[in-house]
């Protein structure tokens, strides 16, 4: 949520923000809703202080006992209160309206956002290699799942339709052991507090975290005023909701292990095969509460833990930073994690990590107060994937196969395993 008085201050730095977002200014029809909700609100306040001074007035005259006075100004209070329920609407209808197109907007990009109309416009950050000679071509993940016969995609059709897959014996073991090091890394090595968040939540938090309204049809509904998460994000971040923290309490970070669900509206036709777009998965979430100043650096930090999880697995990978035209709409700047699947011979996004300024703090009141002073502002919330589960299942799938269709265990799993060191192929 973009606050307006900032809009109001700034106009043309808002506008440009938002031609680099390829939107058009919005400043002007911005502040007139804005002029419109301080008109509604001043004759509103008129109202009301005209009818304390005729009440006042109307004592006056009764003391005074000039009945025909007192009758006369209180038929006017009477039409005044007529009035003040239409003026109340109208205020509450002028400020909804500001805040719905407010809520419309995506975040500002950060200055150094590279410029660009879509993924051809992200830039390469760094890259990392696997120690291992880097396998350049093989057999996709589902192939060697399905030959195993360890991977059902026609049975998980059978009871849910597409996009969804039923995961057996090693290989189901072996996504439940990638999530579970996951946890372990980011709680051990990386100062994140494990959190066992609900996968069903409200409305107010989807607003929170900005999945709400903008982006309905991508979200699954469970009734009731409830919708499945589709990322731990939502309960994560809004663990701090219409709070006022303390500035020596920060930075908060939080990981949580959950299924996630999305529609995956508009990607009809993309990635059918396979487990890389899926409307249910697992994924470990990194989620950072900080103060303005720290939130930069909690980026980078951030960006690290989640490259370490590839780094231990010995995956090939690279970061790139999100050009404008390709960040998501919470996002003032984001890095997304590539890593290598010679299955496709390329590589596919499986973590993206998000700096997201105050944007989401002030959808959900989210703030803190100065160390040794009263000064309350609003937090800086940051969040990323650490990594998700069945993205990187296939990676080790891809990268660890063998000729025969067996796959090796990274020794970073193996604990996890049972000492396994590898699943053996259809032909064991």
């Amino acid at each position: 949520m973009h606050d307006i008085r900032a809009i109001r201050e700034t106009p043309d730095a808002f506008d440009q923000d938002l031609a680099r977002r390829g939107l058009a200014p919005l400043s002007a029809h911005l502040i007139a809703l804005d002029d419109a909700r301080k008109g509604a609100t001043s004759a509103a306040q008129a109202n009301q202080e005209r009818r304390n001074a005729l009440s006042k007035e109307i004592g006056g005259a009764k003391k005074a006992r000039d009945e025909a006075r007192a009758a006369e100004l209180m038929a006017e209070v009477a039409r005044l209160k007529e009035d003040s329920s239409r003026l109340d609407v109208e205020q509450t209808e002028a400020g909804k309206t500001l805040n719905d197109e407010l809520a419309k907007i995506p975040n500002r990009p950060k200055a150094e956002v590279p410029p660009g109309a879509d993924e051809h416009g992200n830039v390469e950050y760094r890259r990392h290699d696997s120690t291992r000679p880097r396998l350049e071509e093989g057999r996709e993940h589902y192939e060697l799942g399905e030959a195993a016969g360890l991977m059902d995609f026609e049975a998980a059709a059978r009871m849910s339709g597409s996009r969804f897959v039923v995961l057996k014996g090693q290989v189901a073991r072996l996504e439940r052991a990638l999530g579970q090091f996951m946890l372990d890394l980011h709680t051990g090595e990386h100062g994140y507090l494990e959190v066992a968040p609900p996968i069903l939540v409200r409305d107010e938090a989807m607003f929170g975290t900005a999945q709400l309204p903008k982006f309905r049809e991508d979200q699954f509904a469970a009734g009731d005023g409830f919708w499945l998460v589709p990322t731990a994000e939502v309960p994560l971040t809004n663990l701090v909701r219409d709070s006022i923290l303390r500035e020596e309490e920060l930075p908060l970070r939080f990981t949580a292990l959950t299924p996630c669900f999305r529609a995956e509206a508009g990607a009809a036709g993309r990635d059918t095969r396979g487990m890389l777009r899926q409307h249910q998965f697992n994924k470990v979430e990194l989620v950072s509460i900080t103060t303005p100043d720290q939130s930069a650096e909690e980026h980078e930090r951030m960006l690290a833990c989640a490259e370490a999880v590839l780094k231990k697995l010995d995956l090939s990978f690279r970061t790139m930073t999100l050009c404008t035209g390709d960040m998501g709409f919470a996002s003032q700047k984001t890095y997304d994690i590539e890593v290598w699947v010679p299955g496709q011979k390329t590589y596919r996004e499986i973590s993206s990590c998000s700096v997201c300024g105050d944007f989401q703090a002030r959808r959900m009141n989210a703030r803190f107060r100065a160390k040794g002073g009263r000064d309350v502002n609003f937090v800086h919330t940051l969040n990323g994937s650490g990594v998700a589960v069945g993205r990187a299942l296939i990676a080790v799938m891809e990268n660890y196969q063998n000729p025969d269709g067996s796959i090796a265990i990274p020794s970073a799993l193996q604990p996890y395993m049972g000492g396994l060191t590898r699943i053996e192929g259809p032909n064991h």
